[in-house]
């Protein structure tokens, strides 16, 4: 395990591996920034809301999730354009995690912006469209996806549960009804952000835990990773040959330090895939 980038963020979140760039994005959510890091060299772009999660369109080009809405984000110049408006009429919610899916759709949810209970929800654009998911959220966490496509995972971290929802293989529209894949209630652990590596392993950050666990394609725990930061956020594979685990983390309600709120390497854990595009 190594330190990536020592930035402390106050709510690090939504890292994302641009597999053309070979570059990782990652937010501040409450700094209100969006960083990069290529080789040596590290970017960032400061915002007047919060950002939290984006998708890769092509080399140039991501969709970015603020507390608003979508928007089509220029790297090299920094520009961003509307896409789609999200909870726009709503000032007690912002954006959270979000993931595209291998369809090319984009899944966000949103939260209250003090957690108000059950006031997010989880949403997908696809093909021009925003559809609501599902409702009465109170922290929309963990979405990722099977690399079979069979289902998507996602949690409302209050609840301490995954849940995995089954998917139309066509094009990705869920069907059916949620059932719980993990429950952690016993345990009394966070579940936060979270990705699905090659072989269908679960790979979720522990908010509060100073870990992230790898849970098996039967739910079971794999692997414990200890992360330095008490409150990681969100694992991404990445690296030449996505075998790197990528971790980002918050000080947010802690001791500003220089381990609280760092992004995370941890070489050669897993074989991950890249993200998918996202279709616009």
């Amino acid at each position: 395990m190594s330190v990536f980038d020592p930035h402390a963020c106050t709510l690090g979140e939504g890292p994302l591996w641009h597999p053309e760039r070979n570059t990782l994005f990652w937010f501040d959510i409450l700094g209100k920034r969006l960083f990069s890091r290529q080789g040596d060299t590290v970017t960032s772009w400061d915002f007047d809301a919060h950002f939290s999660a984006a998708g890769w369109v092509d080399k140039d080009t991501l969709v970015l999730a603020s507390e608003t809405a979508l928007w089509r984000f220029d790297i090299p110049s920094g520009d961003k354009t509307q896409i789609c408006t999200l909870e726009a009429d709503n000032p007690v919610t912002r954006s959270n995690d979000g993931r595209a899916d291998p369809w090319g759709g984009f899944w966000i949810g949103t939260m209250g912006k003090e957690a108000q209970k059950q006031a997010g929800a989880i949403y997908r654009y696809y093909r021009g469209e925003l559809r609501k998911l599902v409702g009465d959220i109170t922290i929309t966490n963990a979405i990722c996806f099977a690399p079979d496509r069979s289902c998507a995972y996602y949690t409302d971290t209050v609840t301490q549960k995954i849940l995995r929802q089954p998917l139309n293989a066509d094009d990705g529209w869920p069907f059916g009804a949620p059932e719980v894949f993990i429950d952690l209630s016993a345990k009394g652990l966070n579940p936060d952000g979270a990705v699905t590596d090659a072989d269908g392993t679960l790979w979720v950050a522990i908010w509060g835990s100073s870990c992230v666990i790898a849970f098996g394609r039967d739910g079971t725990e794999q692997r414990r990773l200890e992360v330095p930061a008490r409150q990681p956020t969100c694992p991404a594979f990445g690296g030449d040959d996505l075998r790197d685990l990528y971790v980002t983390s918050a000080n947010e309600g802690l001791r500003e330090d220089a381990v609280n709120g760092a992004t995370y390497l941890f070489a050669d854990m897993a074989q991950g895939l890249p993200e998918p595009k996202v279709i616009l």
